[in-house]
This record gives C-alpha cells, structure tokens and sequence, in this order.
C-alpha cells in the first residue's frame, strides 16, 4: 500500500525536448545509472529500451510516449520519454497533463529550437515544474552560455545555471557544481564515473561570477534569503538548496545543467537535480475538478484515503495483453480486480488487472495508489481524457486538448480481404491516436485520413502494414483548409412541414458575428425564456455547431465566429428539437451567405539551417513557396531562417532543400496560425 509519507519520494517527470536534443538517449543512460537496464541502450544500433517499437528504431526517432520506472537515492522515478518531432506533438501533450514535473534537453549547438519552444508552451500551460539539461557538450560548436542565452531570449524563461561545463567540445571534460563549489573530471573517453576534484585556477573567476548569480536569482524568491543577502550574511549550501527547490516548484526560475548523455557525462548530477528540485506529488497543488451532477469544484488530495479519482491520459493495443489504458491516479487506491466509474459514460466497469509499465515490458501489481502511473486491462470503454473514480463520489478531471489534425490523406484497400481489416485498424489506430481523424468523404466515398504532417500520416500507414497486416493506396496529401467569415449577417432560418398527424415547426433568427484567431466557435443569446423555450436552445445550437462544420467556400469546418440567437417562435405542438436544429442550421447558411466567407491556410513557421553559401539559393526558393522570412542568424559558418510558410507549399520541401544544398541545409516546422489564403489558392480550392 501507498502511504502519505511514501509520496514525499515519489517523481513523476518527462523528458521533453526538439526532435535530435538527445532526450531518448539522456533516458537511457538514466535507467543505466540506476540500474533499470544492465546494458546502455544506443539510437543508432536500434538497441534503446524506450523506442522500443520496430519503426522507431528503424527511423532513430521516438514516435510514441513509453512510460518507466526507476530508483535513485531512496526515491522512485516515474519516467515518460516523449517524441520530439512536431507531428507527434499529442504524445507530448497527454504526458505533460499528467506529469508533475520535466526535464527540458536542449542542443548545446542550436540552443532553444522551434519544437523547445512548443513543448516550453505546453509545459507552462499545465504548470509543470521544469529543469534543463544542455546536452551534447562535446559537439563541434557546443556553447553552453548561448543556450542558456537562448532560454532567456526564445522563451522568456528566468533560466539560472546550477552547473557549468568545464571546456567544450572535444575538450569537454566535466562540470562545476556550483553550489558546492565542487569539480567533477571524467578522466578518459570511456570513463562513466566523475572524480571530485577541485575547480581549475583559469576558471575560479567565472565559476564566481555564475554562483553570485544563482545566489542573487535564488535570494529574489525568498524573503528569507534575501535579506541574508542584502545583510552580506554567508547562505549555507542547504539553504540554497532548498530556496532552488522551492523557486522552482513555484516555476519562478528554471536550473540548468549541462553535460553530454552520449559519453555519460552529468547524468549522475541530472538524476540529483531530478530528485533534489522537481517536486512530489505532495508539492503540486490538489488536482482540481468538476462534480457532475452540479458542476461544483471539486479538489482531490493526493492521499491513499481520499476518494478515488484517475485519468486515461493514453490506450494502446497491445498485442500481449489487448486493449491497456495508461491512467494517472490522484487519490485515493486503485485495486485490481475492482468496479471504477467513468462519470463522461456514465458506466460502471471492472479493472482487471493493474501493470507497472518498463517501455514494452509489464510487472503486475494489486495495487496503485496517488501519484502512480499505471497500465489498466479490461476497460473496454475507457478513451484518452476519461475520468474514473468512485461512483458514490463523483468527479470530472479537466479533459486534455489536442490540436485539429492539418493534412488528409485518401487511403484505399488494395483487396476486398483488405477493406475488412482496415476498418477494423482505422478504429483502433484512432482510439490510440486523438489528432487522427478518419471520415469518409460523401461524394467520393473515400475513406481520409486527417494528421498532424506527412510523418504522422506516413507511420500510420506503415502501422497498419506491420501490425495489422493492411495493404492500401494512399493519395496525395490534401491541406485540412478551414473557412471564416468577415462581416456581421443576420438570417431567418424557417421549418415548417405538415404531414399526417404532428408536423414541424422551428423559426430561428440568427446573427453571425467574426471572432478574432484562435477564438473558436462560439454561441449566445439575446432572448428571453419567454420567446422561446430554453428546451429548445441547445438543438438550435447543436444545428448551428453542426452546420458550421461545413462552409460555403470548399467545405471545410467554419472557425472563428460567434451565432446570437437573437429572435425566434414554436407552435405548442409542432414544434420540436429536431425542427429547431433543422431552422438553426437555415439560418446558419443564409448569413453565412451574406457574412463574405473567406478560405484559411495553415501557415507553418519553419526554421531552417543552412551553410552561408547556400543561403541565396535558400532564400529565393523560400521566396517562391509563398514564405514571409522573421528573421535571418548567423551561428558560425551556418545561417538561421525563421520564417512563415503556408503549408501548401512545404511538401517535398525536404527533398528539394537536400538538393539545393548538396544534402548539408535542414529544417523543421510547426503548425503556426491560419491565414486567409489568395483569392487564386481559394479559386483553386473551392474549384
């Protein structure tokens, strides 16, 4: 059993970084260091425990969150390693919503990065506690001042080293703790362990100049310490200690370490930061909740005697033990063998047994309590963003938000044995997956993919290949357009049937109104009850929600408006929900008509890195795809692009800019905002 003091030991934290900063292999080295694995798992050899399925060693890159476990003086690690690269940037969402802290990993050569500044933002929108790791200190070009630098300038972060490296590049060969004012050498290229040493004279000066820095950034988030510092009075190393832990439990300022994962250098100093500064489950405020039967907050103590409560953050389909929920519990204890309720369903069902989770193996428990990360079998109508706790007591966790998926893809089986066996993959990749979207097209009758890039949609189809042995065709990518409107249009929107017995009846008066980016679709009224009855509200705006799915320009989903029901009748009995939902969507579509809908474009901001002599060429190419260039930097003999690039116009960019560039230029990007699309891209779409 769980007990209260047994949290006070208990991490919960992901590895979260861009795509090539080395988090899998900080991971690996991780389980090595405490033992977890016997042997060091390698990217390049497909040999590591947590990209542990076929295509994710065959690629070198993480696709999936794997979950874990270790120990690490007297405290149990919950470890997530997740994927780096923006297509998969769901995995790094449904982790962080469930982690109660993280280690950010950042290129010592390319400091903060796109994907860094995305998962930063997700990070700080679920209040995670964070610490940095500059990794890959032995790499040509490696400067750890830039990257902390960069911290301050991309991401706004109150950044504080803790660490300092000790040369760079080939010449990296430890680190300073600054704090203790203590060395730690690596002797030879193969040496794992450090010797503590004392502090090289020629770098005395500046170890002195970063520890009053940390003591005056630390000295800012406590009054206690601060007046020590301001009295000139000396602060003890365990105070400093414990001001860093609680100035970053309060994500006030964010340490930074440093070293190189692939030679086992600061991986012994990373796992003593992990333990001494993120925080337990008792660190975190109480989750919060709604109860659904009257929408009152609810708050869940992380303590084995309150009231159960978890959240599915993921599911998977294992081909060992079927369908396996990942949960996250919060309080109370969770029993193999018992009844939990799912208050979104409103169903009862049985938990058949209970899994610790090492990347792809399992050990079985009878237990778990608050704090934990568990694999559950036997829930069979349980999906990413379900609640479970005691029906007696009931709560709704806040639901994790994806993004909309940003291309399609036609898919067709190759045999009729195929058709089968697809719908039965499509259903079970989509349980897995919340950006892939599966519909098919009504006057094609194609069934489309819809996913976050070309990756994304590429994985799935070899998924289905390897694990569910389907053959298909896959056609062009189609951009996931979305439509908007640009003026304010009021329209009636009228229902009336008579047939045998009751008829229809729905009279609806609807004003649309623009919203700026990003606000969604949103609906109000401007009536009384005594207009018209508020049973009949939500079909009308259920018929407006339904009908904004499909704009009048290409029909893709509406975004970025507002409805006000401002006027309306019934008949006391013809009138219906259904005639009112009918009237609503009429309604709709006669102001949109009226209201100048326009065609949104998914706009990517790429950053791409190119050798000096190749950056003419780079940028009339860019030119060419319709880009708008942020900014141009150079780092050494390379040149930094930022700029804004309609997504329409980046596929094959990657084989082109290889071409362009004899191989040596890359680049990366992320869904960035929509933009009204060209009258000539709008003709050609809605064509």
């Amino acid at each position: 059993m769980v007990t209260r003091t047994d949290l006070r030991t208990v991490r919960n934290i992901g590895f979260i970084a861009h795509i090539d900063a080395g988090k899998t292999t900080v991971t690996e080295r991780v389980l090595f260091f405490t033992g977890r694995t016997y042997k060091i798992g390698d990217i390049d050899d497909g040999t590591t425990v947590m990209d542990f399925m076929d295509l994710e060693r065959e690629r070198g890159i993480t696709i999936g969150s794997a979950a874990t476990a270790a120990e690490w003086a007297g405290c149990r690690i919950n470890i997530i390693d997740t994927p780096g690269h923006v297509d998969f940037t769901a995995e790094v969402e449904r982790s962080l919503r469930v982690l109660d802290g993280g280690v950010v990993v950042l290129d010592a050569v390319a400091g903060v990065q796109p994907q860094s500044e995305t998962v930063w933002r997700q990070a700080t929108r679920h209040n995670v506690p964070r610490i940095c790791f500059v990794n890959k200190m032995d790499r040509l070009g490696a400067d750890f001042a830039a990257a902390v630098g960069s911290m301050h300038r991309r991401l706004g972060a109150n950044a504080v080293a803790v660490q300092i490296p000790i040369g760079a590049e080939s010449s990296f060969r430890g680190v300073i703790d600054l704090i203790r004012r203590k060395a730690y050498v690596y002797e030879s290229e193969e040496a794992i362990d450090a010797v503590e040493t004392s502090i090289p004279e020629e770098l005395a000066q500046e170890t002195e100049d970063y520890r009053k820095r940390l003591v005056e950034k630390i000295a800012e988030t406590d009054e206690q310490l601060l007046g020590k510092y301001l009295n000139d009075e000396e602060i003890s190393d365990e105070e400093l200690i414990a001001g860093i832990r609680n100035a970053t439990v309060s994500l006030q300022v964010f340490p930074v370490f440093c070293g190189s994962a692939l030679k086992h250098r600061g991986v012994h100093p990373l796992l003593d930061a992990i333990v001494a500064y993120l925080p337990s489950p008792l660190d975190v405020p109480p989750v919060r909740g709604v109860n659904p039967k009257n929408d009152e907050e609810v708050l869940r103590e992380p303590s084995p005697e309150a009231p159960f409560s978890a959240l599915a953050f993921k599911v998977v389909s294992d081909q060992h033990v079927g369908r396996l929920v990942y949960l996250r519990v919060y309080s109370g204890m969770l029993k193999a063998g018992s009844m939990v309720y799912n208050p979104i369903r409103r169903e009862r069902e049985r938990v058949g047994r209970l899994l610790r989770m090492h990347a792809d193996h399992r050990e079985e428990i009878e237990a778990a309590g608050p704090g934990e990360i568990v694999g559950a079998i036997g829930l069979k109508r349980v999906f990413t963003s379900h609640t479970l706790c005691t029906e007696g007591q009931q709560v709704v966790l806040e639901s994790i938000a994806f993004p909309d998926p940003v291309l399609a893809v036609a898919v067709e089986p190759r045999t009729r044995a195929d058709q089968e066996k697809m719908d039965g993959a499509l259903t079970r990749l989509s349980d897995e997956d919340p950006t892939l979207r599966v519909r098919t097209d009504e006057e094609s009758g194609q069934v489309m993919l819809a996913g976050m890039g070309e990756l994304h949609l590429d994985v799935v189809v070899e998924r289905m290949r390897r694990e569910f042995h389907v053959e298909v065709a896959v056609g062009a990518p189609r951009v996931a357009y979305r439509e908007t409107l640009t003026r304010v249009a009021e329209a009636r929107g009228r229902f009336v049937r008579q047939t045998g017995g009751h008829g229809q009846f729905g009279d609806v008066i609807l004003r649309l109104e623009p919203l700026p980016r990003g606000e969604g679709v949103q609906f109000s009224t401007d009536i009384s009850g005594d207009r018209l009855p508020r049973e009949f509200w939500s079909a009308i705006e259920q018929g407006f929600r339904d009908a904004a799915q499909n704009g009048f320009i290409a029909g893709y989903p509406v975004l970025d408006i507002k409805a006000v029901l401002v006027d309306g009748s019934y008949h006391e009995v013809d009138s219906s929900e259904m005639s009112f939902k009918v009237a609503a969507s009429m309604a709709f579509k006669a102001a949109a008509q009226k209201a100048g809908a326009v065609l949104l474009e998914p706009v990517m901001r790429m950053e791409v890195v190119t050798p000096a002599e190749f950056l003419g060429e780079v940028l009339s190419d860019l030119s060419a795809r319709r880009a708008s260039i942020l900014s141009m930097e150079g780092q050494g003999g390379t040149q930094v692009i930022q700029a804004h690039v309609p997504l329409a116009e980046t596929f094959q960019y990657a084989t082109d800019l290889r071409s362009r560039t004899t191989g040596r230029a890359s680049f990366t990007q992320e869904l960035d905002h929509y933009a009204p699309a060209p009258s000539l891209v709008a003709k050609a779409v809605g064509a």
